[in-house]
């Protein structure tokens, strides 16, 4: 199948160069020329993609080629622009960083895979002609780099001509704009990265503001005009059932504590059958009625352990749940909260809900990190022995029973570990999972949920 799909990549020179912040003004911008505009982030990263959700209203979707591959990821951008008039890609780390310090996987690898403009975001400040020797760098790297243009941060309004006709001159490369330092503006951070959209008060104006520098110091026209350079994607749909009538309720655990999910993932489980129905851990005594199936996702269930230890009638209905085989899928903070006991950010111990056993408790530093390749040892929820899931892992607190259903291996490496407490009736890990590329594993989840309603089950423990 053949798409159009006008759509730029947002890159940068590294982190910390002001990609999420370009990246909101211009979502912010574009909006309120009154076109549809579809965001998505290069990598697995669950904290930009919410705040793009802020900022249109729109839900955004992860581009990761690890998890899904080439063809898929071209089909999910062909599925969003059909109702948007563009999508603007944010990108990862530095463009090239990827797996294993290889490109593999980096917002390089998918401009490369997609035959996307990139437009890199280099920082100018304290720099001259140097600037022009990075880009020139980052342009010629890989041929084609598909870098098609430059937008300098931290640059003032009256230095930045002279800085935009040396770049130019020297590298050829079209600069596209400046995004000057803004007080009061800025998106905060924490140990997983940015604050999650939802903790800032006043995003939105914090947004505003950026959208209203940009409205006078970015070429929004160029950029329209690359995004409508990009050819057709190319790709061959998926062959996925109709969406199912007779739904089966999965509860999804969503507030401050738990947040992480994928949007395609969510949507792949609609697909198959699911009805998904919020409820918040922190704040409802019990599960949603007719709840036949659990899906606790990742978060800071660190931040508000005292919060969800308090609620207790719900800790413990989910405990007899989870006990008489309720089907649940359990990722990381949704793995934490599982526990017997979690240790909060002060290292005060909080009983938590008890189906797993042992403790949670703070590293003081960055655990395991980055992308594993999940095969099962033996039959459980989402895998036969054998099979394999891909997945991710990004947490500073571990466990004192990990689990051993499956062995994670990190590409391009040697190095792997066991991990994942795991039943025919449970998923529960540190590894985030990427359903979206995981049909039959998906298809699972929800069969066994609607196999606990049809045995009379469903709402009860």
């Amino acid at each position: 199948m053949q798409v159009a799909a006008p759509r730029i990549l947002i890159a940068g020179t590294a982190s910390g160069v002001g990609k999420t912040t370009l990246t909101c003004g211009l979502l912010r911008l574009l909006d309120r020329r009154g076109l549809k505009v579809q965001a998505a982030k290069c990598g697995p990263d669950y904290l930009d993609p919410m705040m793009h959700t802020r900022v249109l209203g729109v839900p955004s979707r992860n581009l990761d080629l690890f998890f899904a591959g080439e063809n898929l990821v071209c089909g999910l951008i062909a599925e969003g622009a059909r109702s948007a008039d563009l999508t603007v890609i944010e990108g990862a780390m530095g463009y090239y960083d990827g797996i294993a310090q290889g490109h593999d996987a980096s917002a390089y690898d998918l401009a490369r895979a997609t035959q996307t403009p990139a437009v890199l975001v280099v920082d100018g400040r304290g720099r001259a002609l140097s600037v022009a020797a990075e880009v020139a760098g980052f342009k010629h790297f890989r041929e084609p780099s598909h870098v098609a243009g430059v937008i300098l941060s931290r640059v003032s309004k009256g230095y930045y001509p002279t800085m935009k006709a040396l770049a130019e001159r020297e590298t050829g490369v079209r600069v596209l704009g400046h995004v000057p330092e803004l007080a009061g503006a800025g998106l905060k951070s924490r140990h997983l990265g940015l604050v999650a959209a939802g903790e800032v008060a006043d995003l939105s104006q914090r947004v505003d503001l950026i959208a209203d520098s940009l409205e006078q110091t970015v070429d929004v026209d160029g950029l329209l005009a690359l995004a409508h350079e990009a050819p057709d994607l190319v790709y061959q749909p998926r062959e996925l059932p109709e969406r199912r009538s007779d739904a089966t309720t999965i509860a999804v655990a969503f507030d401050e504590a738990f947040n992480f999910y994928y949007e395609d993932a969510l949507a792949l489980l609609e697909r198959f059958g699911a009805r998904l129905v919020r409820f918040s851990p922190l704040e409802d005594r019990h599960l949603p009625e007719g709840t036949s199936g659990l899906y606790l996702g990742g978060g800071y269930p660190e931040l508000h352990a005292a919060r969800l230890s308090a609620n207790e009638s719900l800790r413990e209905e989910i405990r007899e749940a989870i006990a008489a085989g309720m089907p649940t899928v359990a990722e990381c903070g949704g793995f934490m909260y599982l526990h017997e006991a979690l240790e909060d950010a002060d290292g005060v111990s909080w009983p938590m809900v008890g189906a797993v056993s042992g403790a949670s408790f703070g590293l003081g530093r960055l655990g395991r990190f980055g992308y594993v390749t999940l095969t099962a040892r033996r039959d459980s929820l989402l895998a036969n022995a054998g099979e394999c899931l891909p997945a991710h892992e990004f947490h500073y607190w571990d466990s004192e029973q990990p689990g051993d259903a499956f062995y994670a291996q990190k590409p391009q490496s040697s190095r792997g570990w066991d991990c994942v407490v795991a039943s025919p009736t449970l998923y529960a890990g540190y590894p985030h999972l990427y359903l979206a590329a995981c049909p039959e594993a998906t298809r699972r989840f929800v069969v066994a949920c609607a196999s606990y309603a049809s045995a009379g089950k469903a709402g009860c423990p």
